[in-house]
């Protein structure tokens, strides 16, 4: 079976969009691989575990479920440190999402930027959710100087579903929903040769994919690369990359 590398931030990365994989490719045999900075036990966004807004607006119950168990698993505790990667060790990686502060350790890091253009050119697959899609917009050909996904038909997370979401909450919790100024979909479209090869979707602001049933979520395929946009598509979004594997 596939061993996958799923690199993380110390704190704050989406409940949804890092435990759905996990179980739903250990289920499978897969083996799965956690990388933090400097190897500390990482934390998920401890609001979107107890709900971001009067208790709403979290993760659902069977995603927070999988994360508890998720806490237990002994490569969970002891992550190995983004310096120790080694890209050819893989079969795998997979880039999730998240949204608050705590992500930029994550989004901006140009030594897992580094990692990730290295395993980007083996040619093995790929799969970024929502912010993920960010890292591989600033992971950069070492010959080009561009994003490894330059050329890439892609989605991420959509900017209307960005503002909506910030727009609901400011009022109580500030930029919570925004990470940087400029919008993810925003980004991820200047890091594209051709912005045309970026595609939102069908319009997606509450109803979410489970595991079994795919037909609210969205995922864009080309070739080895799988991305998705929010935590809605976590389940389709991992089982399309399980089949890649």
């Amino acid at each position: 079976m596939a061993k996958v590398l799923v690199p993380l931030p110390d704190r704050d990365f989406d409940v949804t969009e890092v435990a759905v994989p996990w179980r739903l490719l250990t289920r499978a045999g897969h083996e799965v691989v956690f990388a933090t900075e400097a190897g500390a036990t990482p934390a998920a966004d401890p609001l979107l575990l107890a709900g971001v807004l009067f208790g709403q607006l979290g993760a659902d119950a069977e995603p927070k479920a999988y994360y508890r168990e998720m806490e237990k698993d002994p490569a969970f505790q002891s992550p190995i440190r983004w310096s120790a990667i080694v890209p050819d060790a893989y079969d795998g990686l997979l880039l999730a999402g998240g949204h608050a502060q705590g992500m930029k350790q994550y989004l901006a890091s140009a030594e897992l930027h580094g990692k990730v253009t290295d395993y980007w050119g083996l040619g093995r697959p790929v799969a970024a959710i929502c912010h993920g899609v960010v890292v591989l917009a600033r992971s950069k050909n070492k010959g080009t100087g561009k994003s490894v996904i330059a050329t890439r038909r892609t989605t991420c997370l959509p900017k209307y579903m960005e503002r909506a979401a910030f727009l609901t909450t400011c009022w109580k919790l500030g930029r919570y929903y925004r990470t940087y100024p400029t919008y993810v979909e925003d980004e991820v479209k200047a890091a594209l040769e051709d912005p045309a090869r970026f595609e939102r979707g069908p319009m997606a602001l509450m109803k979410r994919g489970t595991d079994a049933n795919d037909s609210a979520a969205f995922v864009v395929e080309d070739g080895r690369y799988i991305s998705a946009r929010w935590p809605g598509d976590a389940y389709l979004f991992t089982k399309r990359f399980a089949a890649l594997l």
